[in-house]
């Protein structure tokens, strides 16, 4: 069976979204370019670590090769909606994130669910790099996503903005607080 891969290089538009309410949001990447359109579900967890990887991407891009970083968007970036109709191409197994010297990119793959666990692989591209045929992850559908400088940043703080407006922290457990209700483990399951 054939996989497909989905590249934007570069995307019209590449954001995480959310769709649902909170306690109940199912998270997409989403990219569009070329009247296309592909989203791809994954967890909370790996939008969260995505932010925090690309951002330490960027970081060691400007430390070893002198990449110039843009500053924080002060002013609110993207806060649209994802596009429709929001169709799950492939649930993300496998993200893999790397800098591309040669262009000054990042490049970002988002792997389909496979055998292998749920991982984040950081690490510097090389275009003249053979993949290794016999690699699991071959017959695995992927988006592929090639990004500045700049966007990157976008997606970063975009990103972190989707994770935050779910449900608010409990103070003394940390879980979320649901509104029907919380059991605080921190009162030994009572209501306050």
């Amino acid at each position: 069976m054939t996989h497909q891969v989905h590249a934007f290089e570069p995307p019209e538009r590449f954001v995480a979204g959310t769709v649902g309410p909170p306690g109940e949001r199912t998270f997409f990447l989403q990219a569009r370019g070329g009247g296309r359109l592909v989203s791809v579900a994954l967890e909370k967890v790996q939008v969260t670590l995505l932010a925090e990887k690309l951002e330490e991407l960027l970081s060691e891009a400007q430390r070893r090769f002198g990449v110039d970083l843009p500053e924080a968007a002060p002013a609110v970036g993207d806060n649209e909606p994802l596009d429709t109709p929001v169709d799950e191409e492939f649930r993300v197994g496998t993200l893999g994130l790397a800098f591309d010297v040669d262009s000054a990119t990042v490049v970002i793959e988002a792997i389909a669910v496979g055998e292998t666990e749920v991982e984040v692989e950081l690490g510097e591209a090389d275009d003249d790099e053979d993949e290794d045929p016999d690699e699991p992850d071959d017959d695995l559908d992927r988006l592929r996503v090639r990004l500045t400088p700049e966007a990157t940043r976008a997606f970063i703080e975009r990103a972190r903005r989707v994770v935050n407006a779910g449900r608010p922290p409990c103070p003394l457990c940390g879980q979320p607080l649901d509104p029907a209700g919380h059991l605080c483990p921190r009162h030994n399951g009572y209501h306050r």
